[in-house]
């Protein structure tokens, strides 16, 4: 049994490692103050990684649980613990980021921008933000950020645009995200926690959700463009990359199954690991026609994840009382603002332990929880994927967390009006 001071000291270590995540730029500066190759430059550099924040505060509350509380206990609660969604995410990403997967989404977006009436890089930039986050209903929100985010990096972010442009992009790509799952009962995590107890199929998330989740993503897509348009315009349509060997089809073929048995497995664990390691030998001998595989940049995303999964089970003790407390509307503004500060899966599973609540109330835990999805990087489960793919485009000093936050403001807002305001079907 774990004590009160040890809860209190996980909430206090979730608090800093969430200031953590608001300092990483000075973490960056001040590893540039020490020599090159030193202990300390490496040392500074590594605390300013995001992706290693909660796994390493994680890391600081297991020994202290085990000075506190004893090695038992400590052991116990971790065997307690649901690693389910942080190798899923492993899995999936692998597979999402290959190149067969690349190119197949890269068609299917050609195709589909071709017949869309607007001009240049515009076509693609809309098509990109819409079709791929609302993927997300059918691949999981893992699998799309993966892909749209590494879409996004090739067409856009890897070129001559502005900071303004990326942290609107990025903005927008992680609350469509966020909202694009909630199309189906089964890819977005937050509702993957509630969707079975509360006996939530999908034609009922859609007709209660999923196409409101349309609609903002839609109009969050159509801000950015009037927003960015100047920039857009400028953008020359990128030319055919010479000497590159397209992967065949029968392979990207071969790729989409993968990704599909690991979606459909996705809480088994030792099932979609073992296809995982399939899917490695068939990288493996199909090497000509892959790039490298990420499995460092999966790896740490999980590890983030993780980390997020060993804080989760301190939070309880004041997250419960605070959102049990509230009515619906109350509840859905607050929800929305606690997402950016903890795991929206987190918030919505709280809520489902609750006896006896509204269907208002559910409705509203749920719309906060993905409205709020696109806040900051620890607020839905696949942010960090897109985190890790787009961070090597903004400098050195990568993300700010302040500035992602900032941009997502308004299409935050704008899927707060959508899912709150418009009326079920």
């Amino acid at each position: 049994m774990i004590s009160r001071t040890v809860e209190l000291l996980g909430t206090v270590l979730f608090a800093l490692a969430v200031l953590h995540t608001f300092c990483i730029k000075q973490f960056q500066h001040l590893a540039h103050r020490f020599p090159q190759n030193s202990v300390a430059r490496n040392f500074f550099h590594l605390l300013g990684e995001v992706e290693i924040v909660f796994g390493l505060w994680a890391g600081i509350l297991s020994v202290t649980m085990i000075l506190l509380a004893g090695n038992r206990a400590t052991i116990d609660y971790i065997d307690r613990l649901n690693f389910t969604e942080p190798a899923f995410v492993f899995a999936i990403m692998t597979i999402a980021a290959t190149r067969p997967v690349l190119e197949f989404a890269n068609s299917l977006i050609n195709w589909i921008a071709r017949i869309v009436p607007l001009p240049g890089e515009i076509r693609y930039y809309l098509v990109i933000l819409i079709v791929g986050p609302l993927l997300g209903s059918l691949i999981t929100e893992p699998a799309a950020m993966t892909v749209t985010a590494i879409l996004m990096k090739d067409r856009f972010f890897s070129r001559n645009v502005s900071d303004q442009f990326k942290y609107v992009s990025l903005a927008v790509l992680f609350v469509n995200i966020s909202i694009g799952g909630a199309l189906t009962s089964f890819a977005a995590p937050p509702v993957l926690m509630v969707a079975g107890t509360w006996q939530w199929n999908s034609s009922y998330m859609f007709s209660h959700f999923g196409w409101k989740a349309v609609v903002a993503v839609v109009l969050n897509t159509a801000l950015a463009i009037l927003w960015l348009g100047k920039e857009l315009k400028m953008l020359q349509p990128l030319p055919i990359q010479p000497g590159v060997v397209t992967s065949p089809w029968g392979l990207r073929l071969a790729h989409l199954v993968f990704l599909a048995l690991v979606v459909l497995t996705s809480h088994h664990i030792p099932v979609f690991l073992a296809l995982s390691m399939f899917f490695l030998g068939l990288a493996t001998v199909t090497r000509e026609f892959q790039d490298e595989l990420k499995l460092k940049e999966s790896l740490l995303v999980a590890f983030f994840l993780a980390g997020l999964v060993v804080f989760g089970g301190f939070q309880r003790w004041w997250l419960e009382p605070l959102i049990s407390g509230l009515q619906a509307f109350p509840l859905f503004l607050g929800t929305t603002v606690l997402t950016a500060f903890t795991d929206n899966a987190a918030l919505t599973y709280l809520g489902s332990q609750l006896p006896n609540i509204s269907l208002e109330f559910k409705h509203a835990l749920v719309a906060g929880a993905v409205a709020g999805g696109g806040l900051t990087v620890i607020a839905n489960a696949p942010n960090p994927a897109g985190f890790t793919i787009l961070q090597g485009t903004f400098g050195k000093e990568g993300i700010s967390p302040a500035g992602l936050i900032q941009a997502a403001l308004i299409p935050s807002l704008v899927a707060m009006a959508c899912l709150w305001w418009l009326p079920s079907l």
